[in-house]
C-alpha cells in the first residue's frame, strides 16, 4: 500500500487557478477598499437597503455567482481549492440570506456600524480578506500546477 499523497488532477488544478485569477483580484480590490473606507460607506449601505428591489437583485446575483463557482469548481484538494470552493458557498449563502431575510442582514450591518469596536473588527476582517484575495491573485496568475505523476528515476545499471 502506497503512502503517496493524493493530489488533484492537473485539469482540476488549472481550473482552480482560473477561478483564483478572477476571484482573487475581485476580493482583494473590494475588501481592501471596504477596510479603508468602511466608515465613509454608510450612505451607500443606507441607499442599498432603502431599495428592496436592489437588495433582492443583489441577493439573486450573489446566489447565481455562488452557484457558478460551486458548479464550475468541484475540487476540495489543497488550500487554494478549498478557499475557492468555500468562497462559492459563502457567496451563494449570503445571497440567499439577502433574498430570504434582508432585514436580518440590515440589522447586522447597522449594529456593526453603530459600534466602534465592531466597525474596527469589520475593517480588520475586510483587510484580512483583502490579503487572502492578494494570495489568490498570486496563486492564480503566478503559480503552476503540481505534477500528479511520480517523478521518474533512472534505472540502475
Amino acid at each position: 500500500m502506497s503512502s503517496a499523497k493524493v493530489s488533484a488532477s492537473v485539469e482540476a488544478q488549472l481550473r482552480t487557478r482560473a477561478f483564483a485569477r478572477v476571484i482573487g483580484p475581485y476580493v482583494a480590490t473590494f475588501t481592501l477598499l471596504y477596510a479603508f473606507r468602511l466608515p465613509d460607506q454608510l450612505w451607500l449601505i443606507d441607499a442599498l437597503f432603502s431599495e428592496p428591489a436592489l437588495v433582492f437583485m443583489l441577493g439573486a446575483l450573489m446566489i447565481g455567482g455562488g452557484l457558478v463557482i460551486i458548479g464550475g469548481h468541484r475540487s476540495w484538494r489543497g488550500p487554494l481549492a478549498i478557499t475557492i470552493s468555500a468562497f462559492g458557498w459563502f457567496v451563494a449563502l449570503r445571497g440567499l440570506l439577502l433574498v430570504a431575510d434582508p432585514t436580518a442582514v440590515q440589522a447586522a450591518v447597522d449594529a456593526t456600524m453603530l459600534s466602534p469596536t465592531a466597525t474596527l473588527l469589520a475593517r480588520v476582517f475586510f483587510g484580512l480578506l483583502g490579503a487572502a484575495g492578494l494570495l489568490l491573485t498570486y496563486a492564480g496568475w503566478f503559480t503552476k500546477p503540481a505534477s500528479t505523476e511520480p517523478a521518474m528515476r533512472p534505472a540502475a545499471a
